[in-house]
This record gives structure tokens, sequence and C-alpha cells, in this order.
């Protein structure tokens, strides 16, 4: 079979894509993993292999704003490239020191590569949600109205990890690394984003915001920060309060100038 040199990388990923989460509803319907396995592979070397330049998408310096500027212009943007009701697909821009806060993908699974720059993701995998109105809570610090107590989560940390245009692409499942957090690290960053299935709050994929609670130890009346051994913060409950987006967080959008996709 001759090679397609031919097909943008690009295109070449979108179709991948398709056929990779075709194979995932195919796979839960039947128990079988492994078509769903090979192809989700096949769509990891693509993606690992894909550059900004495969996107005419440019390296941005950083630029200084300040004042009604910097109050007027997004932290991120968003390049839309396609969306089939298997996946979405599109390039997130962020500028030096902007972040998209804690948030979560409802029963998604996601693939993020970084085509230039470079991203710290804190990850955390949630827990069921087993609260009952007589279940005892830790004491929180600031401590939570009463109102709130119905937007805990519970969760276990999992990582932070840094990725650039050299690592592979991060992976999120319904149950693995699905809360993240992606910060900008030394500088803009933009990074290649595929969601399957794409959110849609009709089908109950909308998106939800949270941040990290501390809790206070019993006996001491310390709070507890974030562990900095990683194997402790892997064992112990992290306490997450679904929030409203954050007001200092906002994503605009501009056109994507790479090659178009056909689906």
């Amino acid at each position: 079979m001759p090679r397609d040199n031919k097909t943008p990388l690009i295109q070449k990923i979108a179709r991948q894509a398709r056929l990779t989460f075709r194979a995932l509803k195919a796979s839960s319907a039947s128990g079988d993993g492994k078509l769903f396995s090979d192809k989700q592979s096949e769509l990891v070397a693509l993606v690992t292999a894909v550059r900004a330049a495969d996107l005419k998408i440019s390296p941005r310096k950083p630029t200084p704003v300040s004042g009604a500027a910097e109050l007027q212009s997004p932290p991120v943007t968003y390049m839309h490239i396609c969306e089939t009701e298997e996946f979405s697909m599109g390039v997130f821009l962020l500028g030096a020191g902007a972040s998209i806060p804690l948030h979560d993908h409802p029963g998604m699974n996601g693939m993020l590569k970084v085509l230039y720059g470079k991203v710290s993701i804190r990850c955390f995998d949630k827990l069921e949600n087993n609260l009952t109105a007589n279940a005892t809570l830790p004491r929180f610090e600031p401590p939570l109205a009463l109102f709130q107590t119905g937007s805990l989560r519970r969760s276990v940390f999992r990582l932070v990890g840094e990725y650039s245009e050299n690592s592979g692409p991060c992976l999120l499942t319904p149950l693995r690394d699905n809360i993240h957090q992606i910060e900008a690290v030394d500088g803009p960053v933009a990074f290649l984003d595929i969601l399957a299935p794409p959110y849609d709050p009709d089908s109950g994929r909308d998106c939800h915001y949270y941040k990290v609670l501390q809790t206070v130890a019993e006996g001491d009346g310390k709070a507890n920060t974030e562990k900095q051994g990683e194997e402790e913060e892997k064992e112990e409950t992290t306490w997450l309060l679904e929030i409203p987006q954050p007001e200092d967080f906002w994503c605009g959008g501009e056109p994507y100038p790479g090659p178009a996709v056909s689906i």
C-alpha cells in the first residue's frame, strides 16, 4: 500500500480519532477493549508527531499588557478545528502566566499535546460521591457555609506533570486524571486538545470548575495543606468544592490557520 504523504497530519489525526472513539463505543458494548487499545495507540503515535508548524501556528512571544488592555484581552483563546458526535478537536492558546482553572470532563476521554511552550498539569481522580445527610465531614479551613456542602466532591490527587512539544500527549479518561488544571510555564503555550465525546450540557457533559479545600487535622487545629510527598497525596481524599467559573478566566476565539479538516 503506498504511503500517504500528501494528506496533512492533522487530517490523519482527525480520521484516526474518529476510528478510535468509534472503537471505544464498540468496545464498551462488547466488553472487549483490544480494538480500542489498538486504535488509541495509533492515535497517540500520530498526535505525538504533530508540531505547531503542521497547523501553521507560530510560537508567540510574551506581550506585556497593562491596564484596560489587560482586562479586555482573554487569558486563553481557542481555535476550533472540527467536531463530530464522537469527538471535538481544537487548539488552546495560553498567554504567559495564564492558566485554565481546575475543571472536569464528565464521562469524557481526552488527549492534550503541547505544540509549543510548556505546561504544568495538576490532575485529580474523581471518587464516588456517596455523601449522605448524616455523613461526617472533615473540618475545613476556612469553614464552609451549610449551603456549600452540597457542592463538595471527593477526589484523589494524582500528580503534577510538565509537558512540552517534545513530550507525548497527556491522556485522561472518565475515571483517570479527569479533573485537571493547566498552567503556562515560562511563557506562552499552545496545545492540541481532543475530547471524546465533546462537551454537551444537554447530554450531561457540562464543564464544572473546582477549588481545592484545606482540612483541619483533628486534635491539633492546624490546616493540612497539600502534602509534599506524592505517595501521601495519593492515599488521602482531597476535597474539592464546585464553584462558578472564576471571574478572572474566560476563553476567547480566534481563527484556525492550518490545513482544513474534513470528516
